[in-house]
C-alpha cells in the first residue's frame, strides 16, 4: 500500500512539473499580448483572458483553444485564422472584429455583442450564439458562390 502511495505521489509531482512550464509560457504570452497588442501565431490555449481589454489586438492564427475570453473587449481585434475551438466568449464585445477563417467549433458566443463582425470562411460547427446580439455580420450559409 505504501508503494502505491509513493508511486502516485511521484507521478503527481512529475505531472505538475511538466504542466508548469506551459503555464509560465502562457502567462508570458498573455503579458506580451497586453503590452504590445500583438501575439500573432501565439499559443494561448486555455489562457484566462476573462474581462480583458483586447481592443485592436492582432491574434491572427493564434491558438486560443479552450481559452476563457468571457466578457473580453475584442473591439476591432483581428482573430483571422485563429483556433477558438471550445473557447468561452460569453458576453464578449466584438464590434468590428475579424474571425475570418477562424475555427469557432463548439465556441460559446452566448450573449456576445457581434456588430460588424467578419466571419468569412469561419468554421462554426456547434457554436453557441444563444442570446447574442449582432448586425451587419457577413455570415454565409450553404456552399460557395458560383
Amino acid at each position: 500500500m505504501k508503494a502505491i502511495f509513493l508511486t502516485a505521489a511521484a507521478l503527481s509531482t512529475l505531472s505538475l512539473a511538466t504542466i508548469s512550464p506551459v503555464k509560465a509560457e502562457n502567462h508570458n504570452l498573455v503579458r506580451r499580448l497586453q503590452e504590445t497588442r500583438e501575439c500573432s501565431g501565439c499559443n494561448l490555449a486555455g489562457a484566462n483572458l476573462k474581462n480583458a481589454h483586447l481592443i485592436g489586438v492582432d491574434l491572427r492564427n493564434a491558438n486560443l483553444k479552450g481559452a476563457n475570453l468571457e466578457g473580453a473587449n475584442l473591439e476591432g481585434a483581428d482573430l483571422s485564422g485563429a483556433n477558438l475551438q471550445s473557447a468561452n466568449l460569453q458576453a464578449a464585445f466584438a464590434t468590428g472584429a475579424s474571425f475570418d477563417n477562424a475555427n469557432l467549433t463548439n465556441a460559446n458566443l452566448s450573449d456576445a455583442k457581434l456588430y460588424n463582425v467578419q466571419v468569412d470562411g469561419a468554421v462554426m460547427i456547434g457554436t453557441n450564439i444563444n442570446g447574442a446580439d449582432g448586425f451587419d455580420i457577413n455570415l454565409g450559409v450553404g456552399g460557395g458562390e458560383e
